[in-house]
């Protein structure tokens, strides 16, 4: 009894962990925070808001993949006129 529980539990768990987030619910989640900072839809700012957030997760991504790759350099060297 105990092991179903435990057992069901974890895959409670892991399906939710699994769940990844669509770009409505990202557009969503983006509209909300800059009205919360107090911009009014349709304006500018609010607009500029919505870039920035955009930019902000682009970076992030840029920055973990930049890390999660290992840096390959190819030929061999090069000892012409000049390499001193």
């Amino acid at each position: 009894m105990r092991f179903t529980v435990l057992f069901a539990l974890l895959l409670l768990l892991f399906v939710a962990a699994c769940q990844t987030i669509t770009p409505e619910q990202q557009r969503a989640m983006d509209n909300q925070k800059c009205a919360s900072f107090g911009f009014k839809r349709g304006t500018t700012a609010f607009s500029n808001c919505l870039l920035r957030l955009d930019l902000d997760r682009r970076a992030d991504r840029r920055a973990q993949m930049q890390f999660n790759q290992p840096v390959f350099i190819y030929g061999p060297p090069y000892y012409g006129p000049g390499w001193w």
